[in-house]
């Protein structure tokens, strides 16, 4: 299989692979499983072609992109060859006009930011790790505080290419938003961990460069912060992003020594600093503390670094969501169990990241887990140490959305060699 697969793209075998990169990519599969070896096609054919053989021989394989997000969620349960989309990683079509690009996945998403910087144009995207490939982002789903304004990640996506597990080379959608006909290929691999295809093309909606940005903090007592939530919430304010910061992430970032609430307007000027003016106004009658971020993006790049990129043997990163109106008082009880938790809330939706670090359980974990359900919510483990992950379930699937989904799954891969186990209990 291995000299079969060499004849169209060279292959790395486990023991040959840079450390890091075999760290890594061990780090996707279950405990005591190794990786059989990676490639990096250099095109959509040479792509196909790859997977047809290993759907021939029946083995498993992985994609990915930079391999930044490959251990989240539950592991792989079969040993894997694992295929990289990073050589795929050129514009295929920028209409600047219609405000749609369309990119190979592999292309990362700091560059590719980039270039639509200089067409005054951007990705209303923030993922918690910016260079990772748009591929990955759009296969883990992964959005951040910008969702408050422009929605998730399946809700930019137009339009994809993707390789099926048998190798066949499948187009959907394009550069319209209602194009839908039968299955909706684009919301089903958005946020379906590599398990349904490997994506090798996606067209994404873009939006104009804002002409100002600012960012306001109120900190105070939480029970007055969720008053300022649901006043801002039920104004004709429109923040582009709205977080609750956790005490601990708080510090961590030297804002303070409570509970803090960051709020981002983005716009014309004159709309900017009229909202903001109205934010500080409720703030001080609320008797909060609120001050005018002078760092503003970077501000929130710290945010999502905090609970994101500081991540070190042992720590615990979920992703977690409540109802709107439960975001304050969820987060209350997590930190009267874990008071160094580093976590926010992107409060309109109530979905967030948690990080826990020292002495986490499985016990600690299923205690938050209850506190979300119990909250309508729920809470899915992305990223923990490998005995730790292999004792809980790593999504917490409630009713039939298991079900659903692995019916949907054996749809797409009948064979069960697309990642397989990832979306397993």
């Amino acid at each position: 299989m291995i000299q079969a697969l060499a004849e169209i793209v060279p292959v790395t075998l486990w023991d040959a692979l840079p450390s890091e990169m075999a760290h890594r990519l061990q780090q996707a599969l279950q405990p005591n499983l190794l990786p059989i070896g990676l490639v990096i096609p250099s095109t959509v054919e040479q792509l196909s072609a790859v997977v047809t053989k290993l759907h021939h021989d029946r083995i498993a394989m992985v994609p990915m992109g930079s391999g930044s997000k490959l251990d989240w969620g539950a592991s792989v349960s079969q040993p894997a060859v694992f295929i990289s989309t990073e050589h795929l990683n050129k514009i295929v079509d920028h209409a600047i006009g219609d405000l749609t690009v369309t990119a190979q996945a592999g292309i990362k998403f700091e560059a590719l930011q980039s270039i639509l910087q200089q067409s005054g144009q951007f990705l209303a995207i923030d993922p918690s790790c910016p260079s990772g490939t748009l591929g990955g982002i759009v296969a883990t789903g992964d959005s951040g505080a910008l969702r408050h304004r422009y929605n998730s990640v399946r809700d930019m996506v137009l339009g994809v290419e993707f390789v099926r597990s048998d190798g066949k080379i499948v187009k959907a959608g394009g550069r319209v938003v209602k194009n839908v006909a039968g299955y909706d290929l684009m919301k089903l691999l958005t946020g379906s961990y590599g398990t349904l295809g490997i994506l090798s093309q996606i067209t994404v909606r873009l939006y104009p460069n804002q002409e100002a940005s600012q960012t306001i903090l109120l900190a105070g007592d939480p029970e007055i912060l969720q008053r300022a939530i649901q006043g801002i919430l039920n104004s004709g304010l429109t923040p582009s992003a709205m977080d609750l910061l956790s005490l601990g992430t708080m510090k961590g970032l030297e804002l303070g020594s409570s509970m803090g609430l960051l709020i981002q307007f983005q716009g014309l000027t004159e709309s900017v600093q009229e909202q903001c003016d109205r934010v500080l106004e409720l703030g001080k009658s609320l008797f909060l503390n609120a001050e005018i971020q002078a760092i503003d993006q970077l501000l929130w790049n710290q945010v999502s670094h905090s609970l994101s990129h500081s991540m070190v043997q042992g720590y615990v990163v979920c992703k977690w969501a409540v109802r709107s109106n439960q975001t304050v008082s969820t987060l209350l009880q997590v930190q009267a169990m874990v008071p160094d938790a580093l976590a926010r809330f992107h409060v309109s939706g109530g979905l967030g990241q948690l990080q826990l670090k020292g002495d986490v359980t499985g016990d600690m974990v299923q205690k938050i887990r209850s506190i979300c359900e119990v909250n309508g919510g729920f809470l899915s483990i992305l990223m923990a140490p490998s005995d730790l992950k292999s004792e809980l379930d790593s999504w917490g699937f409630r009713g039939n959305g298991g079900s659903w989904m692995r019916s949907i799954q054996q749809q797409f891969d009948p064979l069960n060699i697309l990642s397989p186990g990832r979306m397993e209990s």
